[in-house]
């Protein structure tokens, strides 16, 4: 059966403005739509420069309203919005970690270049929020960002309407065997991608200290040391932990080459299951450092022990061990 792409054509020559703007802002609010073909296939139609330039505003406008949404979001709700969101990546053990460091890098102008990296755009509004990013300046960097993105979509468009013209009429034709070529594609890229989230969920899963676990460690003639992966901006944002080392993991053999290696290490972080605590204490774990453990619930975890600070006492003292070695 053939797809009649001539209907597709008509509907999107007389409708184009408002089939960007719906087609953009759904997808730029989190719904998996495709919007690059729409952009470049407007792009190919437009008729003139005006017609160009109209689509373009439109484009830039739902883009800034999808991403204005999410930045109030983040602001709200802080890092559980970034979790919930990093959940539904196929690959969350990096989300936060990478989307923090870009941040940490590049400040407000990673913002410009979001749109264009796959999963970094899903969630670098609220993080604009969650670091509290002034609203003038996000409004900036965030319009510079959605304008550089939709323009390359829609002029690559227009610059390349004889190919697309082409591709139309290829898929006129060919249109039910290129869908089973592209389903298996999919299925490829989604295969290896599952493979990564359970390789990832193996390392989530492994052994952890819990919060009163840890707690109740303070109290121990050897207390373990704690280790902060949350990110030079996170920490900036949400505030230091005193008693902790702040470290990267690609800092991490530096800081603890000259440590004994029976030394007890709780490793955290403000991302999905753990991710990047589990993956410290893991690579610890190699180093030889047998009590190396992540705790459960990361910075929430020890944010909420926080207010019981002053009781101390309440937990029993222990000169035993809190965190046995972890089986290899």
């Amino acid at each position: 059966m053939d797809i009649d792409t001539s209907t597709l054509r008509t509907a999107l020559t007389l409708y184009a403005p408002g089939v960007v703007f719906a087609n953009v802002l759904l997808q730029q609010l989190g719904l998996p739509v495709p919007v690059l073909p729409t952009l470049l296939l407007a792009g190919s139609l437009a008729a003139s420069s005006p017609r160009l330039a109209l689509l373009w505003g439109t484009a830039v406008l739902a883009a800034m309203l999808a991403d204005r949404v999410w930045y109030l979001v983040g602001r709200r709700f802080g890092t559980r919005v970034l979790a919930w969101l990093c959940k539904l990546s196929l690959t969350p053990d990096s989300c936060i970690s990478q989307t923090a460091d870009r941040f940490g890098h590049w400040g407000p102008w990673s913002l410009l270049l979001a749109k264009f990296i796959p999963g970094f755009s899903a969630v670098a509004a609220p993080m604009a929020g969650v670091l509290r990013m002034p609203v003038p300046r996000f409004t900036l960097a965030a319009a510079s960002g959605a304008g550089l993105w939709a323009g390359v979509a829609l002029g690559l468009g227009w610059l390349l309407r004889r190919q697309v013209d082409a591709a139309l009429a290829l898929l006129q034709t060919h249109g039910p065997l290129l869908a089973v070529v592209a389903m298996l594609l999919l299925g490829l890229w989604l295969g290896w991608k599952l493979v990564r989230r359970q390789l990832f969920l193996r390392l989530a899963a492994m052994p952890s200290v819990t919060a009163a676990q840890w707690w109740q460690a303070q109290t121990s003639a050897q207390p373990p040391r704690l280790l902060d992966l949350r990110g030079p901006a996170l920490i900036a944002e949400l505030g230091p932990i005193t008693e902790a080392h702040a470290v990267t993991l690609a800092q991490l053999p530096r800081l603890v080459r000259h440590w004994p290696r029976e030394t007890a290490i709780v490793t955290l972080c403000a991302c999905p299951h753990d991710a990047t605590a589990a993956r410290a204490a893991q690579r610890l774990r190699r180093l030889g450092f047998v009590h190396a453990r992540h705790l459960q619930g990361g910075f929430e975890a020890w944010q909420a022990l926080q207010p019981s600070a002053s009781t101390p006492a309440s937990t029993p003292a222990s000169t035993a061990p809190v965190l046995a070695p972890a089986a290899s």
